[in-house]
């Protein structure tokens, strides 16, 4: 009964839709418009007529269907009412005078009065005008194949699809310059969803021929999606298939010109061409500006994802980016500290070098969240002695620059046979893990101080509570070793990392849970159960306690270390989650998708308030400016690129890495961001200029575009060849010494 419900809402939808004069059918309202087009051109809403029966013939058949439904339900009194208000002749609910009822009706369709199941099939029919199909039949996990795909139960002559597109190509490619750019983005959805249709109707050799013919003319980034979509061939194989319900249930998204817009609806509307029409009504989201048509590099830069640009108003909403003001910590000051202090005044973790004015005033910054805006724990000693020594580190780190650049120190694991598979470095660079395929994780000490043990309980009875060293002596020195494994995983670790205060590690691995480790005990104390597949990543808030992890269940989590349930559920991307990274002031979380798109979450509510799109490949690193101000990604097309999170723009693109991109990160003064790869190399970029050469005014708002400079040239400033290591992991120390890390694969 649940899809006949949907049927119902989204048949009034439709008629409510359909009877304002100033909607296209996009969600666009133009009153200037109106006389162009007031409904699909292959639907006649008769004027004057209010009532909702006067619309498309698919109000008619869906109509019919619901009575259909209801009568054989038994459910009479309630098909009554629903026909006279819907203002159609009594006949209709005659079993013997619906054929001819049906046929009266002009809608053209077979409509067999004993046969209801076949019209049920069209009442989720998603609405031209948007309204969303119901994806979901009541108590089934897996969306039904007809439910889902019921649109494209509306098939046109299949011999005339090539037609069709072929006309539309030779408009498309027959207007102004200005226009082609954008107007072309209209053929990649187009033809799956052509193709599909032809498929869904059991029309295969039609399908393969127009597959064969015009699969060459899509942009080389649909490469994959193209290839998946060419093992559709019949519509047995539809079912479930993940990247067909993905297109299917989201609306694929062109960002055009107002003037583009209105040469693309004129010219399907003189040509009555119904099938292509009702395919942009129903699959697609014309995100409409005003102002100069994009050129044809603007659009590449933003396209590629899996379904089409981010609306501009998914970028709209406000993104408090700034740092949290530092807590004060009095301590005794030498003159040399003086001076550390007043330069100084650092958080914990991947935090930015504030100028002197900076740490003193207590003014806070305008574009911080306030300071309870969400729960943060509260400083330990413990905390606060790694403050104090953290500031004194600052005041000994090198000012990289151009002409200034840091030493890199690269830890080779070797003998991994390709099973390292994740690697963390601490805050303070003193421990070292790696995750791998066997399901261990392993610690490493950098530094001389060996790992030791907590003692056993009878132990600790006997130490002196009270003595000054009582954190040395809980400590068993007969343990001390150089490195310790962990035991627990049932499957491949792709995920780790050190809580801040260096006392826990999380490892997320292919089991689906993410294990919480004592780095005391160096035992598993929680897992995490809440993913029911693999977890490819998970990392710690840069204040700890809170930590996020995102896996092939399409949906990261956010997770409190004393929760066994997750606090907040991501749930947006239409493909797996990839990698994960919290904000600097922990307030938002940041994931990247094989959807080829990065969103920015708000922890406090849960919302998605910022879509980045522009990747031509799933994404496997991202990195967040010391400032909190700008994001850097990287994925499979070996392109980093740079983001205003502010602005919600693109605002740069480093290309020069041959391979996937799996690590990035910036220096702690945020003056250098280094990227590492699958090619074997480590590349250092000049971040200070890729973002002060922004000038904030191109940022117009309006059009939500602007236009790139391709200087990766110039903003490259060194390329570090390893024999032949791929880069995983890289860690800036505190002094900004460059650490790389990665498995030698002979």
């Amino acid at each position: 009964m649940a899809a006949v419900q949907g049927g119902m809402v989204d048949a009034k939808d439709e008629a409510d839709i359909k009877t304002e004069p100033a909607s296209d059918g996009f969600g666009n309202n133009h009153a200037n418009d109106a006389g162009l087009l007031s409904a699909s051109p292959g639907s006649s809403a008769a004027a004057g007529n209010n009532k909702p029966a006067a619309g498309a013939p698919e109000d008619q058949q869906t109509l019919l269907a619901v009575l259909q439904f209801l009568r054989k339900n038994k459910l009479s009194e309630s098909a009554e009412i629903l026909r006279r208000e819907a203002g159609l002749p009594e006949e209709v609910l005659d079993p013997k005078g619906s054929d001819s009822a049906g046929s009266g009706l002009g809608s053209g369709a077979d409509i067999d009065g004993g046969d209801a199941s076949a019209l049920l099939s069209r009442v989720t029919v998603s609405t031209p005008g948007g309204a969303k199909a119901p994806t979901k039949v009541a108590g089934e996990d897996q969306p039904d194949v007809n439910v889902v795909l019921s649109a494209y139960s509306q098939q046109g002559d299949p011999a005339l699809y090539e037609v069709y597109y072929s006309g539309l190509k030779k408009f498309i490619e027959s207007v102004l310059d200005c226009h082609r750019a954008e107007l072309s983005q209209v053929f990649y959805p187009l033809f799956v969803h052509m193709y599909l249709e032809l498929v869904y109707n059991n029309h295969e050799g039609e399908a393969k021929a127009f597959f064969e013919k015009f699969s060459g003319d899509q942009e080389c980034y649909y490469e994959e999606d193209l290839r998946i979509l060419s093992s559709l061939t019949k519509k047995e194989h539809m079912r479930g298939n993940e990247t067909l319900l993905d297109f299917r249930t989201s609306k694929f998204v062109l960002r055009i010109s107002r003037d583009s817009y209105q040469l693309l609806k004129r010219h399907l509307q003189e040509r009555q061409n119904n099938q292509i029409w009702n395919i942009i009504q129903e699959h697609l989201y014309i995100d409409i500006f005003d102002g100069m048509p994009r050129s044809k590099s603007q659009i590449d830069a933003m396209s590629g994802s899996l379904a089409g640009e981010a609306k501009r108003e998914a970028n709209k909403a406000k993104v408090y980016y700034g740092l949290l003001k530092e807590p004060e910590i009095e301590l005794p000051l030498d003159d040399e500290d003086e001076e550390a202090e007043n330069e100084e005044g650092k958080p914990k973790k991947k935090k930015p070098k504030k100028d002197s004015t900076g740490s003193k005033s207590k003014k806070q910054d305008p574009n911080a969240p306030s300071q309870t805006r969400i729960p943060l724990p509260e400083l330990k000693d413990s905390d606060k002695l790694d403050k104090i020594m953290y500031m004194k580190e600052s005041t000994k780190r090198i000012r990289l620059g151009p002409d200034n650049l840091p030493s890199i120190c690269f830890y080779t694991f070797l003998n991994a046979y390709q099973g390292l598979t994740a690697v963390d470095v601490t805050d303070d660079s003193s421990l070292i893990a790696g995750g791998f395929a066997d399901s261990t994780v392993r610690v490493w000490s950098v530094t001389p101080k060996k790992l030791r043990k907590v003692k056993t309980a009878a132990d600790l009875n006997l130490i002196d509570k009270e003595s000054d060293d009582v954190l040395e002596r809980i400590m068993d020195d007969k343990t001390a070793s150089e490195s310790k494994c962990l035991y627990g995983h049932s499957g491949a670790v792709y995920g780790i990392s050190f809580s801040p205060d260096r006392n826990y590690l999380l490892s997320s691995s292919e089991d689906g849970t993410v294990r919480l480790w004592s780095l005391l005990t160096f035992t598993c104390l929680v897992g995490y159960k809440g993913h029911n597949y693999p977890v490819w990543d998970t990392q710690f808030s840069p204040y700890g306690y809170y930590f996020v992890s995102g896996g092939h269940d399409r949906v990261a989590r956010l997770w409190a270390t004393d929760h066994h349930q997750p606090l907040r559920i991501f749930a947006g991307h239409l493909a797996d989650v990839t990698c994960t990274r919290f904000h600097p002031n922990a307030n938002y979380v940041a994931t990247g998708s094989s959807d080829r798109t990065i969103r920015l979450w708000d922890v406090l509510n849960g919302n998605c308030v910022r879509i980045f799109t522009g990747h031509k490949g799933p994404i496997h690193a991202l990195a967040f400016s010391p400032n909190g101000k700008f994001l850097a990604s990287g994925a499979t097309d070996g392109r980093v690129l740079l983001w205003d999170i502010g602005h919600g723009l693109m605002v740069g693109e480093l290309k020069g890495h041959t391979d996937t991109i799996y690590s990035l990160r910036f220096s702690r003064d945020g003056e250098i961001l280094g990227s590492g790869s699958m090619d074997n190399t480590v590349r250092l970029w000049d971040a200070m200029k890729a973002f002060d050469d922004l000038e904030t005014d191109d940022f117009t708002a309006a059009t939500g575009h602007i236009h790139l400079q391709d200087n990766s040239q110039e903003l490259l400033l060194g390329t570090y060849m390893t024999k032949s290591t791929p880069v995983i992991h890289l860690h800036f120390t505190r002094r900004n010494l460059l650490l790389a890390a990665g498995a030698y694969n002979p």
